[in-house]
């Protein structure tokens, strides 16, 4: 992967920044995640999505502000934790 991002790249290609940012997350060994939207406008990157857990959606963060600390993120992923159902579920 390349390096942090020279001045004034963001504005002139958002889309190689999202996808770069994508990847990042993709990779990662603490995120793994391919399902989060990244949407990058102007020096701003907004995510968006689902994880099952807080501390997923806060690595989320860790990963993409070590990769461009310049950024600022608005993280609007969603956790939905997955819990095992309280009855049993009967099938008629």
């Amino acid at each position: 992967m390349s390096g942090p991002l020279e001045p004034g790249e963001v504005h002139r290609r958002p889309e190689y920044t999202a996808a770069r940012l994508r990847r990042a997350l993709a990779e990662d060994s603490r995120t793994a995640e391919l399902g989060i939207q990244v949407d990058v406008r102007g020096e701003h990157v907004y995510l968006s999505g689902t994880v099952s857990s807080q501390p997923c959606k806060e690595h989320l963060v860790a990963v993409l502000h070590e990769r461009e600390p310049q950024l600022r993120l608005h993280n609007d992923v969603r956790v939905v934790e997955a819990t095992e159902p309280d009855d049993t579920e009967v099938l008629s």
